[in-house]
């Protein structure tokens, strides 16, 4: 079985080592025996999303961000073909208001974003700083992420996450992320794979399956980043957990 991951504009969108979501994927996948190719693309490249079968944006500066955008939006139709086809997508930090209606900034100057999505991404005088710990519907444990962002969404009707602990999509929400079909996204980074394995093992799995759904998973090898997720939640985490 072949794979192949789009790592897009890999140059632009790449704060805080977020390409580890990408080499923790590949890894684990290589382990199942499955051929994988990552394709780096960036500003000037074309885009074949027909030819992806797993995509992945990052957070940038904003101003890495708007680079990335009037990129991307040259391709508005073939990205929301490619969601509604179920082609995975896992996008993390700003680059998840790249895929809502808008984004507009302290002034209120608008840009148009994708539109797959209904909300528009609001730029605050206050920055969103702090670690976080949710819970999403299709995994046992909690997840862990960190949040630095100034910008929120507030009308979004998909949330990915319900918040145990953190801020959320905005001050005192209760739900963060979107998730619709095999598409993912979260303003949370960490990388979010790398701190999370149980979330790392079921994209991994969905990706497979979605290909061969007969295919025969071999074991996992997660210790590390099992010991290490449970080490956290141990440490800062349990009390709340246990409420």
């Amino acid at each position: 079985m072949k794979i192949t991951i789009a790592h897009l504009y890999y140059d632009l969108l790449n704060l805080y080592g977020e390409s580890g979501n990408v080499k923790a994927l590949k890894r684990q996948l290589e382990d199942q025996g499955i051929d994988v190719t990552i394709k780096f693309v960036t500003v000037g490249d074309e885009l074949k999303f027909e030819d992806y079968d797993f995509v992945y944006l990052g957070m940038g500066t904003e101003e890495n961000q708007h680079l990335a955008l009037k990129h991307l939006i040259t391709y508005k139709k073939e990205v929301k073909d490619a969601i509604e086809k179920k082609t995975f997508f896992l996008v993390t930090g700003n680059s998840i208001e790249l895929f809502g209606k808008a984004i507009l900034d302290k002034n209120r100057k608008k840009r148009k974003g994708l539109g797959c999505f209904k909300y528009t991404a609001k730029e605050e005088d206050f920055r969103m700083v702090d670690e976080a710990l949710m819970q999403a519907d299709f995994l046992e444990k909690p997840i862990l992420g960190f949040q630095n962002q100034s910008s929120v969404i507030r009308d979004n009707q998909k949330p990915m996450f319900r918040v145990i602990k953190g801020i959320g999509a905005y001050p005192k929400s209760e739900g963060e992320g979107i998730h619709y079909r095999n598409f993912y996204g979260t303003y949370l980074i960490g990388p979010i794979l790398v701190r999370n394995p149980e979330f790392l093992k079921y994209m991994t799995k969905e990706l497979i399956l979605s290909k061969n759904p007969k295919f025969k998973m071999k074991k996992f090898k997660l210790e590390l980043e099992t010991n290490a997720y449970d080490n956290f939640i141990k440490m800062h985490y349990q009390h709340v957990i246990n409420k």
